[in-house]
């Protein structure tokens, strides 16, 4: 079963910088989008970018103009990278992918953004 292998996360001082990748362990064919989800603790799950096939990007307002999303059509894989971190970043970091036969998601990575 094709599972999605995230990395990148870590910790980090505020203002400072990650970049979190996610890739298929094998082959997803027909890939509408692509994205990034985050969950802090004690707080529901929440959309942070996502990425079509036709490159249209959305990000939430808290991430506009820190963070990036980015993808390699021909590796099937997502990139976010996340610029000017701010504690309230800090949360588990998952990368979903919606293909027209179901959704995929990934195992989680943490990002602590601490002094």
């Amino acid at each position: 079963q094709v599972q999605l292998v995230e990395s990148g996360g870590g910790l980090v001082q505020p203002g400072g910088s990650l970049r979190l990748s996610c890739a298929p362990s094998g082959s997803i064919f027909a890939i509408y989008a692509v994205g990034w989800y985050r969950q802090a603790p004690g707080k529901q799950r929440e959309l942070v970018a996502t990425i079509t096939t036709g490159d249209n990007t959305y990000y939430a307002d808290s991430v506009k103009g820190r963070f990036s999303i980015s993808r390699d059509n021909a590796k099937n894989t997502v990139y976010l990278q996340m610029n000017s971190l701010k504690p309230e970043d800090t949360a588990v970091y998952y990368c979903h992918y919606r293909a027209s036969t179901r959704d995929y998601w990934g195992q989680g990575t943490q990002v602590t953004v601490s002094s």
